[in-house]
């Protein structure tokens, strides 16, 4: 499990290393959804996402031994490439498996971290099998997405930033994939401000944990296909749901067209490039199926490249 007291530890660790996003505030969006709504702009993080905290946390408390032999990490994107980054800065060799239809512009920079990307089917393979299996034949140390208390933690200290920053808020809204980032997130802000409601967003396509909170149990859909791939879980993880049962609110869910329309908005007037997955706050707001006096939302990444994010908007 996970506790405040480590969230608080990794935002030690990662003083001078993560960078401290900013809070960005917009009277556009303000009105437009009848609140007053506080960014924390982890497009802005070190690799371009949230997920360089949770990386680093982890992969810097493994001992010199484990960091010559290297780690072994699976993922859609952002974690790939957060734990290429943290690797290279801890002089560990990195080897990532990563869907062969993951977004260009994703391969290309864990590749250019330095990582060796290997590449999988998502839709016929198990990506969790082929990780451990490639654990043991090499020896890495595996450091999964979400499923690790370092992980959570480290993604944690974000909420832990922004509710620093901003005092007391009525609600949180957060992105949802595996539920390590809503996991750290609430172990925060619960702490912090007990009353505050903690909301995740899914899109409509990919609402494992909404369907598994509903169910009292996780529940495992059809391999998800969504524009924002970073949220397409088949089915919560076993730790972070045992946090997210207690800590989580509600979930809300957004449309692909909505996810679009909050991308856009963020580019037009925000001056914003947000990735799909970390726009699906702002779509839920816009699409008034979150209400609340104050509202703090996690933009979890942009990393979209310029191909995609027209394709996209198309």
């Amino acid at each position: 499990m996970v506790s405040f007291a480590d969230v608080e530890d990794a935002a030690d660790r990662l003083e001078g290393i993560a960078h401290r996003t900013p809070v960005l505030t917009s009277s556009t969006l303000d009105e437009l959804v009848g609140a007053e709504v506080f960014l924390k702009c982890e497009n802005f993080q070190r690799m371009g996402a949230f997920k360089f905290r949770g990386a680093y946390n982890a992969i810097s408390r493994l001992d010199q031994e484990q960091l010559q032999r290297g780690v072994v990490a699976y993922s859609s994107g952002n974690h790939a490439q957060a734990v290429a980054l943290a690797c290279r800065l801890l002089g560990a060799k990195a080897v990532i498996l990563m869907p062969a239809d993951a977004p260009a512009a994703k391969l290309d920079a864990t590749r250019g971290y330095g990582a060796e990307v290997i590449t999988f089917d998502r839709y016929t393979e198990n990506r969790e099998e082929l990780g451990r299996k490639l654990a043991g034949e090499r020896g890495l140390a595996l450091i999964p997405p979400y499923e690790n208390a370092h992980i959570m933690a480290g993604q944690g200290t974000a909420a832990l930033e922004l509710l620093t920053e901003t005092g007391p808020l009525d609600a949180l809204v957060v992105p949802v994939g595996g539920g390590g980032l809503i996991a750290g997130c609430s172990t925060a802000a619960k702490a912090l401000h007990p009353e505050i409601r903690v909301i995740g967003v899914e899109p409509e396509t990919a609402d494992d944990t909404r369907q598994s909170l509903a169910a009292g149990e996780r529940v495992t859909i059809p391999v998800p296909r969504s524009i924002a791939d970073g949220l397409t879980a088949a089915v919560p993880g076993e730790l972070t749901f045992s946090v997210n049962r207690r800590l989580v609110d509600e979930i809300a869910v957004v449309s692909e067209d909505e996810i679009r329309a909050a991308m856009r908005l963020a580019f037009e007037r925000l001056k914003l490039v947000v990735e799909p997955s970390g726009a699906v706050g702002i779509a839920a707001l816009l699409a008034g199926r979150i209400t609340a006096p104050r509202v703090g939302v996690v933009i979890s990444g942009g990393n979209v490249g310029v191909d995609r994010f027209a394709e996209i908007m198309r």
